[in-house]
């Protein structure tokens, strides 16, 4: 049952790169209770739970009573997914599926973190309904997880995102400022050029924009306009790695070299422009975006020591 301003917001995956940025965002909201979970890097504010045993979802979410859930944990490597499609499962699909049926059993609306990656990018914009075709275990098991969430009887919704960045505790967190030390290296005397890759566009997201989208999304659901389905949120700022890595180097003010690499280079498929569209949420007047270089210089601020918020 709802409880209007006293909302209680189970948050799975605190600990991660958006799990955080959700975490900061939620604890902002006045009345809400937000009870945060990690399963191994989490804080004294977090309990450990581990989603892959499905005794322990049940019990975890049979014991808090949430009106609201937010699935933000998942193996989110395509290469580690690709190599180990096990683990990919049992994190993208079957603990899925756990939280699901005990969310159904409360009628708790639940709302997952999904990726472009469900696409095959050939085709962009892509649209909610447009048929996913995914080229990487990665993406083939985040497809099954939104099916194992909208096929569970439960209320579910299912947001889709692209590449993320935000503020890290390493700088390999992000496919974003996992790029900052090559490009470092390459600005010093006689070190060798950074290769970026030039052929796939992305849409980096800034992660304290998602948390906004995701923060008006639970509010819609506390006044009983819950969203269903699939839904899917997006940076407007096509660019390449080699792009990004032209936009580091300017904000840290660096000589770089850098040298664009025209074709596919990564072992793991990956699509080429999987733009999506947000205009669902956008209708619905959800969303907010930080100009790419206005947060990449937040980002950066305290580099080369990560920056922990």
């Amino acid at each position: 049952m709802m409880r209007g301003a006293g909302l209680k917001v189970v948050l799975i995956g605190a600990s991660g790169l958006l799990g955080r940025a959700v975490a900061r965002e939620l604890a902002n909201v006045e009345g809400w209770q937000v009870v945060r979970t990690a399963h191994s890097r989490g804080d004294a504010g977090s309990v450990k739970l581990d989603i892959r045993d499905a005794a322990a979802v049940a019990a975890f979410i049979e014991g808090e009573m949430p009106d609201a859930i937010v699935v933000a944990a998942a193996e989110r490597r395509p290469d580690v997914c690709e190599n180990n499609p096990a683990l990919a499962r049992a994190l993208n699909v079957d603990a899925l599926r756990s939280i699901a049926h005990a969310a159904r059993k409360r009628d708790t609306w639940t709302l997952s973190i999904s990726t472009d990656y469900v696409f095959d990018g050939t085709s962009p914009p892509y649209s909610p309904g447009d048929p996913p075709a995914p080229l990487n275990a990665y993406g083939r098991s985040k497809l099954e997880g939104e099916r194992a969430l909208l096929d569970s009887g439960a209320k579910g919704c299912v947001l889709r995102l692209p590449l993320l960045y935000g503020p890290v505790l390493d700088w390999s967190e992000s496919a974003v400022t996992s790029l900052t030390p090559a490009i470092v290296k390459s600005a010093e005397f006689a070190a060798a050029p950074a290769v970026l890759d030039a052929w796939a566009t992305r849409y980096p997201t800034f992660t304290p924009d998602v948390a906004v989208v995701i923060r008006q999304m639970i509010e819609r659901h506390a006044r009983g306009q819950a969203i269903a389905g699939i839904t899917q949120w997006s940076g407007d700022e096509p660019m390449t790695k080699f792009d990004i890595a032209e936009r580091i180097a300017r904000t840290l003010k660096l000589e770089a070299r850098l040298v664009a690499q025209e074709t596919p280079a990564d072992s793991t498929p990956r699509p080429r422009d999987c733009h999506l569209d947000s205009g669902m949420l956008e209708a619905l007047g959800i969303g907010r975006r930080t100009p790419f270089d206005t947060a990449l210089a937040q980002v950066l601020a305290h580099y080369p020591d990560a920056q922990i918020q």
